[in-house]
């Protein structure tokens, strides 16, 4: 509930551009900024606060870090000033950068071997409903009272706060009492190279996702849906996607996660060119059936770079939701090049490209194969 709390703040200052640049007289790159700190700050900052909190301890109470960013977000609402508005934006991106590795951390402490996939995945969860939600709260509060509507915006954390400080009385080191300790090595650290593996797997499949929520609407509406109908259409392959990532982690804890990732990115592949091929009810479902294989990866993903850097589960979680989307993000300028230079659908015809690269990496990961009952040489013992 956190973590769908503090992602509520994520996609409010997209939504409200329009509303900046009519009011403030903002031109299209002075709005687009914003939004680019955010990003920027919200992305690169989080490896650095994880590494910070695995190395030197620093850690800040999740309830503190969800409030801050909700008040600046909400702050937005009141100032005409552009200066103010750049700050607000990166002290709100800060508070969500602060949350992510200190919550995965206490997620990490309450799982094992046997439940991390389907833990990790409600996690996730909850955070994908907050960004679906966000914009339409935002919206509605804006239409309602105008951008000072915003300031309303400060309650869910308000009441998220009480309901932390209510149940996890003893923060962190209270909530995990009872369940499992991190593993702790003696000797030598675990190797980093199946992780950086694992981390450009993920950044390829990052790409992918941001390429088909980008040049979906725009390519059904070359094909005659209205935009109403497309962005529908995106919403609910979205909806799949958050299915796909709950059923993902608990069949990840019973056949392997590896075998589940090879297996739901090979599949997103034909899905996606089954709905380029094809058109009405079958191109729908083909590309409902894409977003629910891709999207189910990403928390088995989050959990593997746990097992993969049990001593640095901080810094893991600042990557995998951090730098891997934030490169992962980045890719889509590639596709717009290509749109620009041959047509739309060239563009998105790529897009399973960067899957199937991460396919290949999956395959030579270093991690153990459960369902398959193979392992790599030396790694078996690096897996808990």
């Amino acid at each position: 509930m956190a973590h769908l709390v503090t992602d509520i703040y994520m996609p409010v200052l997209p939504a409200i551009l329009p509303l900046l640049i009519a009011n403030n007289g903002y031109s299209y790159l002075a709005a687009g900024l914003l939004v680019t700190a955010y990003n920027l700050t919200s992305s690169f900052t989080q490896p650095i606060i994880g590494w910070l909190s695995d190395t030197k301890g620093f850690t800040i109470n999740i309830s503190v870090s969800l409030f801050t960013s909700a008040i600046f977000v909400a702050l937005m609402g009141i100032t005409q000033n552009y200066t103010l508005l750049m700050l607000f934006a990166v002290f709100a991106a800060l508070g969500h950068a602060l949350f992510h590795p200190a919550a995965l951390s206490l997620v990490s402490r309450l799982c094992t071997s046997e439940n991390r996939g389907r833990i990790t995945s409600y996690f996730v969860v909850g955070g994908n409903f907050g960004y679906a939600i966000g914009p339409v709260i935002a919206g509605a509060l804006v239409w309602w009272l105008g951008l000072p509507g915003l300031l309303l915006l400060i309650f869910p954390a308000i009441f998220m706060v009480f309901g932390l400080r209510h149940l996890l009385p003893g923060g962190m080191a209270g909530a995990s009492a009872g369940h499992p300790a991190p593993v702790h090595f003696s000797g030598k650290a675990p190797s980093k190279r199946p992780f950086i593996i694992l981390m450009v797997a993920s950044i390829f499949r990052a790409w992918a996702v941001f390429a088909a929520i980008t040049f979906l609407p725009m390519y059904l509406v070359t094909q005659g849906y209205t935009l109403v109908t497309a962005t529908t259409i995106v919403t609910l392959m979205l909806l799949c996607g958050v299915g796909g990532q709950v059923v993902g982690g608990q069949i990840s804890d019973h056949i392997g996660r590896k075998e589940f990732m090879v297996f739901a990115l090979v599949c997103a592949i034909p899905a996606f060119y089954l709905f380029f091929a094809s058109t009405g009810l079958v191109a729908i479902i083909a590309i409902l059936l894409f977003g629910f294989f891709l999207w189910s990866t990403f928390a088995v993903a989050v959990a593997m770079s746990h097992e993969l850097l049990p001593q640095n589960i901080g810094l893991a979680s600042g990557i995998m939701l951090g730098l891997a989307i934030g490169f992962g993000g980045l890719g889509v300028a590639v596709n717009g090049m290509i749109a620009d230079h041959y047509s739309l659908a060239t563009a998105l015809g790529t897009i399973p490209i960067p899957i199937a690269g991460a396919v290949v990496l999956m395959l030579v990961l270093p991690y153990p194969w459960k369902m398959l009952k193979y392992r790599y040489p030396g790694t078996a013992g690096r897996v808990n």
